[in-house]
């Protein structure tokens, strides 16, 4: 399935020279997979499924609706622009392995907790309890990111300026910390299940979140692009919400 609509993004794609496309389906991608374990799993435990598909769900489609609304009429996104430029005529073919087809294999390897977490009839324990606040508090790290800095953006007496306020106050990437945070919520649920050897999934996402894709290439970016951001950096964690760098506030206490 997820093959097949990989493919038909990508055709897409190419007619309308954008592989960014790509990054709308990530969530509902999940989604997908996550249904069609639901259905294709009759023996597992109804309750944790639902609660599975429910929290999928509502990440999926928030996901997707804000890259959907962050990204249009903005054009090809820089990185695979910068990619469509550096392979020439080469990359109507090798954006299907590079973007479309990578992606894919992805989410088939990090869906492992949800392909858990609906073919288990374990009892409900401690594990799916404290999947749901795991999961809430990424929602909200996520979701509040994003939208304190789609808020930041839209006002043009903030251009060129870095936002330092909300969350972003205690992490330089809280969206990507809470959306890692979600995925070891999910991991939680497959715990739950029995699923323990699909430990691999959060942390393959937040390798690829903080060394891959995310974190690292915007920081790049970032260093040349905002005034500030040196200190910024210097100050408050590149991730994992801690606020000030506790290094720094003992050095500050000292003077």
């Amino acid at each position: 399935m997820i093959l097949v609509l990989v493919t038909a993004l990508w055709l897409v794609s190419l007619r309308r020279r954008d592989a960014s496309i790509i990054d709308i389906f990530w969530g509902t991608g999940f989604i997908l997979i996550n249904w069609l374990y639901f259905f294709l799993a009759p023996e597992g435990l109804p309750t944790r499924k639902w609660i599975a598909a429910l929290l999928v769900t509502l990440w999926g489609l928030r996901l997707s609706w804000h890259i959907f609304t962050r990204n249009r009429g903005q054009g090809e996104d820089f990185r695979y622009a910068q990619w469509r430029a550096d392979h020439g005529a080469k990359w109507w073919w090798q954006s299907y392995l590079q973007v479309f087809l990578l992606q894919g294999v992805l989410m088939w390897i990090i869906s492992a907790p949800l392909l858990a977490a609906n073919h288990a009839n374990a009892a409900l324990n401690f594990f799916d309890w404290a999947a749901i606040p795991v999961w809430a508090l990424g929602f909200y790290f996520e979701a509040a990111g994003d939208a304190q800095l789609a808020r930041f953006k839209n006002n043009p007496a903030n251009r060129g300026e870095l936002l330092t306020t909300g969350v972003w106050r205690y992490s330089r990437h809280p969206n990507y910390f809470g959306d890692a945070a979600q995925w070891w919520g999910f991991f939680l649920l497959a715990a739950g299940a029995g699923g323990w050897w699909t430990a691999f999934s959060p942390l393959l996402m937040i390798y690829l979140l903080v060394r891959v894709s995310g974190v690292a290439m915007l920081e790049k970016t970032l260093k040349d692009t905002k005034l500030g951001y040196a200190e910024y950096v210097r100050r408050t964690s590149a991730f994992v919400p801690w606020g000030r760098k506790r290094e720094n506030v003992k050095r500050e206490n000292k003077t």
